[in-house]
């Protein structure tokens, strides 16, 4: 990777050697954020002792000259760059938010100015597209071929759209069967450079779902429990989450434990074992659900059917709850094999 180094390196040190006055060069370096900060049109304007919008103007002439020595093959080791670069986009799908493709590049976590340095040659070529940040989009550099910054912001949206509609996260080959696109990756690619997106486990849904973009304990067990699809121990919950993809994932295994007690779609079904709400499982002691069962039922119950349908309910051993129908202040026992409610006689 330092040979990728070296070729963005000669890049940025050819582009800037285009540009006549030193004035114009601190411009773009610090606009840029080529030494590592990214500074204001106002701060360089102080600095220089003219208007945010003059420093405005001249940073967009000083970047339409260089796209125009770019088109005339005046800057030597920019297509080399710009190869390396679509090279890249190409594996990641055409597109994609420049700190993901900078550090695809570089084959680690790059800095501030790495980062700035990709954003500089892409702004400078003719063959790469800048998708400029704000609420909605991250910034973002793609293959010109494929689209215009409005473009790709479209594309964009309309997969929003389609999620929207669908009302729940989505796999990569829904959306695909929905969307008219070469191949599933570029779905992706066009979707990570969306603010109103998220993706967890495979799926694509709205940047708000917890179930996509869980942003606290609660809501990772939530997805946790979801993909597991049966009810888990607390500290299997915890390993589970030490182990993910999730962001600030380091949390202790009694944090787990109170929030599934706080939390009313958290029902124990068991010693330390806990299932969602929408499974069917329910609240209570064994007796409180088996009286639940009976009243439910309206009529004496098998001790069969009572067993089956605590089981529904809550994990417990088929003889803890043969040992709560021995409850006679609760139930009464019709026949040899049949129970009811003690005070439904």
């Amino acid at each position: 990777m330092e040979q990728n180094q070296k070729v963005i390196d000669e890049a940025i040190k050819s582009s800037l050697s285009i540009i006549e006055q030193d004035r114009e060069r601190e411009i773009i370096s610090r606009r840029f954020g080529l030494t590592g900060y990214k500074e204001t049109l106002e701060q360089i304007g102080d600095m220089l002792s003219i208007t945010r919008e003059r420093v405005r103007q001249l940073e967009k002439a000083i970047l339409i000259r260089l796209r125009i020595s770019s088109e005339d093959g005046d800057i030597p080791a920019l297509p080399t760059a710009e190869k390396l670069l679509i090279r890249n986009l190409t594996e990641m799908g055409r597109v994609a938010k420049i700190s993901a493709l900078a550090d695809k590049v570089y084959g680690r976590t790059t800095t501030p100015a790495e980062r700035a340095g990709i954003s500089f040659i892409a702004s400078v070529s003719n063959n790469l597209t800048i998708i400029d940040e704000n609420d909605r989009y991250f910034q973002s550099i793609g293959i010109a071929e494929y689209g215009d910054d409005r473009e790709v912001k479209k594309r964009a949206d309309e997969i929003v759209e389609v999620i929207k509609k669908n009302k729940q996260p989505m796999t990569l080959d829904e959306l695909d069967s929905k969307l008219n696109y070469e191949h599933p990756s570029h779905i992706a690619a066009i979707a990570s450079i969306s603010k109103l997106l998220a993706t967890l486990n495979g799926l694509w849904g709205l940047a708000k779902w917890p179930t996509v973009n869980p942003k606290n304990i609660r809501d990772k067990i939530y997805v946790v429990l979801e993909a597991n699809k049966e009810p888990m121990h607390f500290s299997e919950i915890a390993k589970t989450i030490a182990n993910s993809d999730f962001k600030r994932k380091n949390v202790t295994v009694q944090a787990i434990h109170n929030e599934l007690i706080k939390d009313t779609r958290f029902v124990l079904i068991g010693r330390g074992i806990y299932a969602l709400d929408t499974w069917g499982y329910k609240k209570g002691t064994v007796s409180e659900i088996i009286s639940s069962i009976l009243k439910d039922a309206g009529k004496p119950l098998s001790r069969e059917e009572i067993v089956r349908e605590v089981l529904h309910s809550r994990k417990v051993k088929e003889t803890t709850i043969l040992l709560n129908l021995q409850n006679k202040k609760l139930f009464s026992k019709v026949d040899r094999n049949a129970y009811t409610l003690a005070n439904s006689k």
